[in-house]
């Protein structure tokens, strides 16, 4: 009876519920092909520390404990570092039949030895021939000819909710398979604003690190790097750095051992509505520019504060995001053209890409000078003028100090800002004294958002405002 009435359950499914069964994807003949050329990668890296001994407690000569510890626990000073070694596995893929293999820079990072494991359980000395920490890609190499190669694919043809398939050694397994869906792409990370990620859901743990991720065609399409996770352990967020930016990392690295990236000395921020509207903007878009570098290249091309860069060498940027990817895969010396979003209107530079120099760390204070009144704003800030000093310190024409917020629940202004402009319907107005200031806000609608450019320290952005006290 049971069985009767199943039959006549699945009798009474749709056809396309058949249709979606059939539809799952078999990843046998993938692995068969693409298998081979994934590898297990181990290291060994020899560090220095001093034991750890047991020290003897401070005890008075006379104590009767004294003599014991003095014998049995001395004193460690002196002892010099003994030597130990630590191990770490990751994975990667062969590139090239003569031995090239890409994987991620912090798999080898530091390592002083490490040995590749193929598939037929071969196993090769390799030697870094360059790494890249800014996309953690790295690229090495073995001593061995006719190796198994994968094929590469187009990660900008993939679409989310597309199967994919991982590859790798996590926790010493080696070529274990995990299949999963693209979960997102173009994602940005904390401190990774070079590589737009593609996030899956197909499991990654460590060991990992540095292996293939595939499309259903058998094509590498990123390198699995990092997870999202609370506990160490997979849950569910993995993220690849797309095939062709390592690519493009490792022809350098083969080439001349490093990187050379574009740069044109902007600090920037993303645009929001509220920041469109202020700017006469139809829909947020672009990369607004809170401060630019005094001599950089975008200096030199007339890149203004407040403007908003829409296109940078004929491609959109739809988000200040895509900016630093964008400059940063031209090459340095290049020169093209840019258009950017200016007092309400499109404006067309052009501009001689940089180079991304050494990170650098500068901070300065700033003295405040004291207020000239002690009366609120509209705003309910109470602002000072910048003293010459201050303005030759800060490098700036224009600005006014605040000195005390007491009432502005609606953007983020705190005392010590400098407030260098005020914007309203795409018209920059530089905030030059207390006064001037102070009468183009009475100027300004109540109901209207607004934007205020402040700097703080050593950062600059732009504050929305929704509405205004009525005075």
């Amino acid at each position: 009876m049971r069985k009767t009435l199943l039959l006549c359950l699945l009798f009474l499914l749709p056809l396309s519920a058949y249709a979606q069964v059939r539809e799952l994807p078999d990843f046998t003949e993938l692995v068969e092909k693409q298998g081979p050329a994934v590898v297990n990668i181990s290291t060994a890296q020899t560090m220095r520390a001093h034991p750890r001994v047991p020290q003897m407690p401070d005890l008075d000569e006379n104590d009767p404990f004294f003599e014991f510890f003095r014998r049995f626990m001395p004193p460690n000073s002196g002892q010099p570092p003994r030597e130990f070694s630590t191990r770490s596995l990751g994975s990667g893929f062969i590139i090239s039949a003569d031995g090239y293999i890409l994987t991620n820079a912090h798999v080898v990072d530091g390592a002083d030895e490490i040995t590749v494991r193929l598939t037929d359980k071969r196993e090769f000395k390799a030697k870094v021939i360059g790494t890249d920490k800014r996309t953690d890609v790295a690229l090495i190499r073995i001593d061995a000819t006719g190796l198994p190669v994968v094929k590469l694919g187009d990660p900008n043809k993939l679409k989310v909710g597309e199967w994919v398939l991982a590859i790798g050694s996590p926790f010493g397994f080696d070529n274990t398979v995990t299949a999963g869906i693209v979960s997102g792409k173009a994602r940005s990370l904390p401190q990774e604003n070079l590589v737009p990620f593609i996030q899956t859901d197909a499991a990654v743990n460590p060991g990992n690190s540095g292996g293939p991720l595939f499309n259903l065609s058998g094509e590498v399409v990123g390198i699995n790097s990092q997870i999202y996770s609370r506990t160490g352990g997979y849950m569910g967020l993995s993220f690849a750095i797309p095939i062709d930016i390592a690519l493009d990392v490792q022809s350098q690295l083969r080439s001349t051992g490093h990187v050379s990236r574009g740069r044109i000395g902007v600090v920037i921020q993303e645009v929001t509505k509220e920041l469109a509207d202020s700017f006469g903007l139809s829909k947020p878009q672009g990369a607004l520019v809170n401060a630019v570098e005094e001599g950089g290249p975008a200096d030199k091309a007339g890149i203004e504060v407040s403007d908003i860069i829409l296109k940078f060498d004929g491609k959109s940027v739809g988000s200040s995001g895509e900016l630093p990817r964008i400059v940063g895969a031209t090459r340095p010396g290049s020169t093209v053209g840019m258009q950017v979003w200016r007092n309400g209107a499109t404006k067309n530079l052009t501009v001689t890409v940089g180079e991304i120099p050494a990170d650098k760390l500068a901070r300065r204070e700033s003295k405040r000078a004291k207020p000239v009144e002690a009366v609120a704003n509209r705003l309910g800030l109470v602002l000072s003028d910048l003293s010459d000093e201050q303005r030759k310190e800060l490098k700036t024409t224009s600005g006014v100090l605040v000195d005390e917020v007491r009432d502005f629940p609606r953007g983020d202004v705190r005392k010590g800002d400098i407030i260098l402009a005020l914007i309203h319907k795409g018209i920059n107005t530089e905030a030059k004294t207390v006064v001037q200031f102070n009468k183009a806000l009475d100027a300004i609608d109540k109901t209207v958002t607004i934007t205020l450019h402040v700097r703080r320290g050593e950062n600059q952005s732009f504050v929305t405002i929704k509405g205004l006290n009525d005075k």
